[in-house]
């Protein structure tokens, strides 16, 4: 639910938005890594001017602690890394 949420919402800022991904990662029980992959020059716009936007994506899916139990990180990656 989540990673399928980041990715239409990346989507929508970035360039070129058929180069979007978002894996999930399962660290343990309570917790997951979630990485989105895009374009390096779409990269900055989805992080954001210091880090306002990837900080309230964050905040936005903190939110789902409260109905799953799990915490979860999430990160920008380019896609060639």
């Amino acid at each position: 639910m989540i990673e399928k949420f980041l990715e239409e919402f990346a989507k929508l800022f970035v360039d070129a938005p058929e180069n979007v991904r978002v894996e999930k990662n399962n660290i343990d029980d309570a917790f997951c890594e979630v990485i989105i992959y895009a374009d390096k020059v779409d990269t900055g716009k989805l992080i954001g001017k210091d880090g306002k936007m990837i900080n309230s994506l964050k905040t936005l899916i903190s939110g789902c602690k409260a109905k799953d139990g799990k915490s979860y990180r999430v990160t920008v990656k380019a896609n060639n890394e």
